[in-house]
């Protein structure tokens, strides 16, 4: 089987995968996974397109709430069948495709850091259409033990292993590898899942998560784990959960339910991550100005961007409601009022409850108790810009003979500090350390203290890591930080669905399927990560934005070409498993 060895169920976690030769002359793994195996990415590379509405709609008005990834896409490709997306956002586009730049500090004012999304697996294959579409370049990310990354410290327990390579870890570390190996074999079906989800074959995939989804609904990752005879052994779970085998930690995911993490490894979106040179932020924003080179009804030259009164998206809805004629009438915060014939929702569904004064008749019931129930992690990371990557410098003992070993590395601990990420361009340039990436309690953790006070936190923590290290002689410039769970307009990172909440899933995924809802209930579609089966990840944000193009193409009268079915057209051979509800 695969070697393999994730971390947490979100785009930002590392892993070391062993691939056999056999399974390298499959197709590739993509992250239409188990749930809905839809090839979104076929779809999208189809030359017959995504489909068309009637002529009489053309330059219809549609509201997208939510200048996130998922918005973005959305927007462009209603924009590309001839409709006109009207997008609202609070903030500022992108959502959680953030960059940040540092101010003041000369050579550095270059320097990115990724508040949100910086890592990308392979198997995004939707999400890397619209990377190759706005021209963006992308490069390995430095995860820990990856081969583009010079040296890996795994800290715990107040002992530190260096290692360059998987085999330098201790055996403890290869243990825990194995058991982890073994539990998905064994309680997961991992081989034959993901030599099905390659292979595309749905009668197999279906056979195997019917199985799975009802047996395991219900239980935990921990549960999942402590009942795998492989991981019977108390320190092997710590290990796991503290720092993982050397590729970060599991804990934080550990009250979740299983199903999540399998959706994860099985579809190997924590394998070979690769960043977006010059920042992720810049996908969103390339696609608002982007002009398509086929779009239906607007002339050449026609962005996003072009189509908004002064190149600007509308600011906040503050209130969204439905009127006569099964219309959506948005209000929004300069206090403008737009009624449309549909409208895609991409905010976090939160936003339903607290932020948006919504009517009832929105959604059906059983829809508002699975917005109702969502659950948010929690998520901070701190930035600091530095003179040049000093960790490449070679280490000295105490009587200054070199160790052979780099003087700082890829660290992960059970200290406060969990994962710190070592970021360069080059041995003579100025360069960023990720001092802290942390989640749900750790990240709670950092809420009373600004950035600077984080900032001292950190540097003490690493201080016990690496003595000889003085990393805050490097820092030229003020850092920055990210607490998701405080930021305005949004309630944590991401949603991580806990055990029973399959079937609230399932009513947010398949909303976009809206034939079998009554006439007054329909119109408005949810998409976003949290409405994916992958919450977390930019490719779950893109699959959702293209269920959602289906679903107000189908609702305006539109349809397909027969050659390129959509995921709506494919719906009832594809459909979730449904648990029964009594």
């Amino acid at each position: 089987m695969t070697s393999t060895v994730p971390t947490a169920a979100h785009p930002e976690q590392p892993s070391q995968s062993a691939q056999p030769a056999a399974e390298a002359e499959l197709p590739p793994l993509t992250m239409a996974g188990p749930d809905f195996p839809f090839g979104y990415d076929d779809f999208l590379a189809h030359p017959a397109g995504l489909g068309s509405v009637p002529a009489t709609a053309h330059g219809t008005e549609v509201a997208v709430i939510g200048g996130g990834l998922s918005g973005i896409v959305a927007a462009y490709e209603l924009m590309k069948m001839g409709l006109r997306p009207v997008v609202y956002e609070a903030d500022r586009i992108g959502g959680r495709l953030r960059t940040a730049r540092f101010e003041g500090c000369g050579d550095a004012e270059g320097l990115t850091a990724e508040m949100g999304a910086m890592r990308f697996p392979p198997s995004s294959t939707a999400f890397r259409h619209y990377v190759d579409l706005a021209g963006l370049e992308t490069e390995p990310f430095p995860n820990p033990l990856a081969p583009t990354t010079p040296s890996t410290v795994v800290d715990l327990k107040g002992k530190s292993h260096y290692a360059r390579t998987l085999d330098d870890l201790p055996p403890v570390f290869h243990e825990v590898m194995e058991a982890w190996n073994a539990c998905l074999e064994d309680g997961a079906d991992f081989s034959a899942m993901q030599r099905a989800l390659r292979e595309r074959d749905v009668p197999k995939i279906r056979e195997i998560w019917s199985r799975l989804v009802e047996q395991l609904d219900d239980q935990t990752f921990y549960g999942f784990l402590c009942a795998a005879p492989s991981f019977a052994s108390f320190r092997h779970r710590e290990i796991f959960g503290q720092v993982g085998f050397g590729t970060g930690g599991w804990d934080t995911d550990f009250p979740n339910s299983i199903l999540e993490i399998l959706r994860v490894v099985y579809t190997g979106a924590d394998d070979d991550h690769e960043s977006i040179v010059g920042g992720s932020e810049q996908l969103p924003l390339r696609l608002w100005e982007h002009a398509p080179d086929k779009l239906t009804h607007w002339p050449q030259g026609t962005s996003l961007k072009s189509l908004h009164e002064e190149g600007r998206h509308r600011p906040a809805v503050t209130r969204l409601y439905r009127t006569a004629g099964n219309r959506l009438t948005v209000t929004d915060a300069d206090g403008a009022i737009r009624t449309y014939p549909a409208a895609v929702f991409t905010a976090q569904s939160w936003m339903l409850l607290n932020q948006i004064d919504c009517d009832e008749a929105l959604l059906p019931a059983d829809h508002w108790t699975a917005v109702e129930r969502t659950h948010y992690m929690e998520s901070s990371k701190l930035f600091v810009p530095v003179d040049r990557p000093f960790w490449l410098d070679s280490a000295v003992d105490d009587e200054g003979n070199a160790t052979g070993r780099d003087v700082m590395s890829m660290t992960l601990t059970d200290r406060m500090t969990r994962g710190t990420y070592l970021l360069d361009d080059g041995p003579d340039k100025p360069a960023v350390i990720c001092l802290s990436y942390t989640w749900c309690d750790d990240s709670i953790k950092w809420l009373p203290l600004d950035a600077n006070e984080r900032m001292e936190v950190m540097l003490r923590s690493l201080g016990e890591i690496y003595p000889k290290a003085d990393i805050r002689s490097h820092i030229i410039g003020s850092p920055v930080t990210v607490s998701w769970e405080s930021e305005p307009w949004f309630t944590g990172a991401f949603k991580a669905n806990l055990p029973g909440h399959y079937r609230y899933q399932r009513r947010l995924f398949t909303h976009f399927m809206q034939d079998t809802l009554p006439e007054d209930r329909r119109g408005l579609f949810l998409a976003g990560d949290d409405i994916s089966w992958t919450a977390g990840w930019a490719e779950g944000a893109v699959q959702t934005a293209l269920n959602a193009v289906w679903g107000v193409m189908h609702h305006l009268g539109g349809s397909t070409d027969p050659v390129n079915p959509g995921p709506g057209d494919r719906y009832e051979e594809l459909a979730p498993v449904e648990l029964p509800e009594d």
